[in-house]
């Protein structure tokens, strides 16, 4: 099955994703502040618009009518999600001492490249955008999972990490990504299989990316 060759191809780089020190230091507590308010502002102010934006553009090229409805529903659930995590975030971060994330902070050079990524697959092909956005879904739901299991009892982030688990559903959801893109795969041509696995790969690699733009920090060289 489709599935069970994407998840291969995932798993080795959700390791690395679990062990990153973004991750690692969230659920110990270690974490630097602003490590995690540079998340929250990447995530809601720009990673999360684009992926709605780009669930909502494969809703319109879909051929299939339940697909199309799956994907609206996702692009709407999104930018919900986006405002409810960044509300939470907004009202705890005095908790945590830290400070609240800024309305207008910019794109890192690792988000933007994600969220163009996230653009241009949603502009390629039907199998292409979903190929590209799988894996931002399936990260999420074993990320988060992991974090409410592996969160140490006391850890300063605790109550960000009980914030952070999505909704009640959410695996469900996650459940049938999984089988649009393997209906998309069967009824596609050769060439749109290629096409699903090659952006899944990619879509892959940049969710260790954003660990690490989160962890790092990057700005861009030189402002105009």
């Amino acid at each position: 099955m489709l599935r069970d060759r994407l998840i291969a191809k995932a798993d080795p780089v959700l390791r690395e994703v679990l062990g990153h020190p973004f991750w690692a230091g969230l659920r110990s507590g270690s974490l630097p502040g602003e490590s995690l308010t540079h998340f929250v502002e990447q995530d809601t102010g720009h990673l999360l618009p684009a992926y709605g934006r780009a669930l909502a553009r494969c809703a319109a090229a879909a051929a299939d009518d339940a697909h199309a409805v799956f994907f609206a529903r996702a692009a709407v659930g999104t930018l919900q999600a986006r405002d409810r995590l960044r509300d939470a975030f907004t009202e705890l971060a005095p908790e945590l001492g830290l400070r609240a994330p800024a309305a207008d902070a910019p794109a890192d050079p690792l988000t933007l490249a994600h969220c163009s990524f996230f653009q241009a697959a949603a502009a390629t092909s039907p199998a292409a955008g979903i190929g590209a956005l799988l894996p931002m879904a399936w990260f999420n739901h074993q990320v988060s999972a992991d974090l409410a299991r592996r969160c140490a009892p006391g850890s300063r982030y605790a109550p960000w990490a009980l914030l952070y688990q999505p909704a009640e559903g959410y695996s469900h959801v996650v459940e049938r990504c999984m089988g649009v893109a393997e209906e998309t795969a069967q009824r596609g041509s050769e060439h749109d299989r290629a096409q699903l696995t090659d952006f899944f790969s990619m879509g892959v690699r940049y969710e260790w990316t954003f660990a690490e733009s989160a962890w790092a920090r990057p700005d861009w060289p030189v402002r105009p």
